[in-house]
């Protein structure tokens, strides 16, 4: 029988050893995940790098086929690395050989896959990602197609059982006024609950309007010529468009587990925006459009199918949403979010329009059944409850309305929305999972989209 000071020796040796165990995966817990970047051919591939976080390892691996799209992200990422406010210092160690895909897949040189770019091979490029056991942080869309659909939710079934993440880059959750209609529907006092309505007039309502010709990062933005492809691109209602639905399900129905029966598609419709040879050429600097988009160019003049509407029904209550597009802006303003969520005590409304100087702005309208001195008492009281997390969100009289004004350290802009969805991510990988209801929504919302596509091309 061993005696008490060997017994003492073989506690203290497994002691020991459990707490190097426990140091070494405390410390495997601290490690930055490293990012790879696949076929960058968005300029949303960069802006998950416009900022370093010391959750993310300074190199990133980049595997494309060279070309255009390649030197325009590398470029991008150089000029967030020299540039004199807040330089980064990305080191990206690139491979584009004709194998790039099968390259990255042997080599495994990270832990995350950000997929941002030709939307034909996207949903291709996820499942595959997945099979390889690689986390995949994918850019709108990761659908065009109901046969994308079908691959998607293979590539969800094979996630889980891989024990990986896969996760979409959806930036207007992070937009501040996008937060605070949501947080402000949550106060029954206020808002009551949200109407059903009709299908001529429904009880929500989300319009975004984007533009061709834009500057990302300080600089004239140079689009690729297949984004004017729709086949490869995706139309508009389900490119842009996914955000909007998105914003349906996030704040009509926030933490709650949906499924593709709860949605039924009423109505859809597309229709293009013309774009001559010179605007073509000034966006993609192109002097002639490709052979592809031949089908699509009448009178010397590209039809661009980018435009989309659709009326749904979800969890019983109708919502219509429009992406739209046109090729610049007016000046001193840029893309634009309208946003409509009606209550039983009030509405809750979100412009941005010349009156608005083109910022987004939240106004907050009384029901007529409601008193002025009940919506008042409601309204400051939700105002209050926001301020453990948004001091300084106060609301001002506007004729009949009332307006959310916001300090400007809450307009981060959409271009630092990018990272702090990356930074989300990170925060989910660390704990192993993503909110329970994330996956199922995913799909609700690629399943709503895909309706919409189908029913607009009959």
């Amino acid at each position: 029988m061993p005696t008490r000071p060997h017994r003492l020796r073989a506690v203290t040796r497994v002691a020991l050893a459990a707490l190097l165990s426990t140091a070494s995966a405390a410390h495997a817990q601290r490690q930055p995940y490293r990012l790879i970047t696949l076929d960058p051919g968005h300029f949303h591939a960069s802006l998950v790098q416009k900022f370093m976080s010391a959750d993310l390892d300074s190199v990133v691996h980049v595997y494309a086929p060279a070309g255009d799209d390649l030197a325009q992200h590398l470029a991008r990422v150089e000029a967030f690395n020299k540039r004199a406010d807040q330089p980064t210092h990305w080191a990206e160690v690139v491979y584009s050989g004709p194998d790039y895909f099968r390259k990255m897949l042997a080599e495994r040189a990270g832990d995350v896959v950000v997929i941002a770019g030709n939307n034909a091979q996207k949903t291709d490029y996820i499942a595959r990602a997945v099979d390889a056991q690689l986390n995949v942080l994918g850019d709108k869309p990761m659908v065009r197609t109901p046969e994308d659909l079908v691959l998607l939710r293979k590539a969800f079934r094979n996630a889980a059982a891989r024990h990986v993440l896969l996760y979409d880059i959806m930036t207007e959750r992070n937009e501040i006024t996008n937060t605070l209609q949501r947080e402000l529907s949550l106060s029954k006092a206020l808002f009551g609950t949200l109407q059903r309505g009709t299908r001529d007039d429904p009880g929500i309502r989300m319009e975004s309007v984007h533009f061709l010709s834009k500057v990302v990062a300080g600089i004239p933005l140079r689009r690729p010529e297949w984004f004017f492809d729709v086949k490869q691109e995706g139309e508009g209602l389900q490119d842009v468009g996914t955000h909007l639905v998105d914003l349906v399900q996030w704040e009509a129905f926030p933490n709650r587990t949906l499924h593709e029966s709860d949605v039924a598609v009423r109505s859809s419709r597309r229709w293009p925006t013309p774009i001559t040879p010179a605007q073509f050429k000034r966006v993609t600097g192109a002097e002639r459009f490709p052979e592809y988009l031949a089908p699509d160019v009448k009178d010397g003049v590209l039809q661009y199918y980018c435009n989309g509407e659709m009326s749904y029904r979800i969890n019983g209550v109708y919502a219509r949403v429009a992406a739209t597009w046109d090729f610049e802006a007016p000046p001193g303003s840029g893309d634009t979010h309208h946003s409509v969520l009606r209550g039983t005590k009030a509405t809750l409304e979100i412009r941005q329009g010349a009156v608005e100087k083109y910022k987004p702005t939240v106004y907050v309208t009384r029901a007529p059944s409601v008193s002025a001195d009940a919506f008042e008492s409601a309204l400051a009281a939700a105002v209050a409850s926001l301020q453990a997390r948004f001091p300084g969100v106060a609301a001002r009289r506007d004729g009949d309305a009332w307006v959310l004004t916001v300090p400007a350290t809450y307009d981060v802009g959409h271009e630092a929305h990018f990272g702090q969805v990356t930074s989300s991510f990170l925060q989910y990988l660390r704990a192993g999972k993503l909110p329970a209801w994330e996956v199922p929504n995913m799909l609700v919302k690629y399943s709503t989209l895909t309706q919409a596509y189908a029913l607009s091309h009959k």
